[in-house]
């Protein structure tokens, strides 16, 4: 029987990307039981925003984007994933709706842009990480904005006052952490020959 030598193996490369998958799936969920409710939104102040951009920025467009998909589609089938320790296909009909769903072209947009910045010298490759994550929450609000609109009835300055306003200062916050911390994570999943720039 003739071995085929080109047949595909699982290399320490995929693995690590697939652990760290997983764990940024994880830090996700972590950060969506850090929720502080405000009395006057519907939309609460949590962490998950942040590792998702975090995910993105690290994995690259491809990996960041399937790392959303894991953790979205644990909560629609009902695991305990989303904010304050929820879940189920009804939160795709909250106020909260286009929040969840804005992760996934945040994470696609913003691990394209942090790609452009891999093989640049480290503060380049900071201020495309910075970057990455301005435009990835830009994109979240793009979506959740409007769709907390659609679903309370609330007027535009309403849903802007309630769903964006309260929120900049910590996403600003939430860029600089990105920013610093990108370049560390990164080093501690690839190899150093490896350029994940295209994944």
């Amino acid at each position: 029987m003739q071995t085929d030598l080109r047949a595909p193996v699982t290399t320490r490369p995929d693995i690590r990307a697939t652990i760290a998958i997983g764990v940024f799936a994880a830090l996700i969920i972590a950060g969506s039981y850090v929720v502080v409710p405000l009395p006057f939104s519907p939309v609460p102040l949590a962490l998950q925003s942040l590792f998702v951009l975090l995910a993105a920025v690290v994995l690259g467009p491809r990996r960041g984007t399937l790392t959303v998909l894991l953790f979205l589609g644990m909560g629609a089938v009902g695991l305990p994933v989303f904010a304050g320790g929820q879940g189920g296909p009804a939160h795709f009909l909250r106020p909260t709706a286009g929040y969840l769903l804005g992760y996934l072209p945040a994470a696609a947009a913003a691990g394209a842009i942090a790609a452009c910045g891999r093989g640049r010298v480290p503060p380049i490759r900071r201020r495309f990480d910075a970057l990455a994550a301005i435009v990835g929450s830009i994109i979240i609000y793009a979506i959740g904005v409007p769709l907390l609109q659609l679903i309370t009835g609330m007027s535009v300055p309403a849903a802007l006052t309630a769903g964006l306003l309260p929120f900049v200062p910590g996403d600003l916050i939430k860029v600089v952490v990105t920013a610093v911390l990108a370049d560390r994570l990164r080093r501690a999943i690839e190899p150093p020959t490896e350029n994940h720039a295209n994944d």
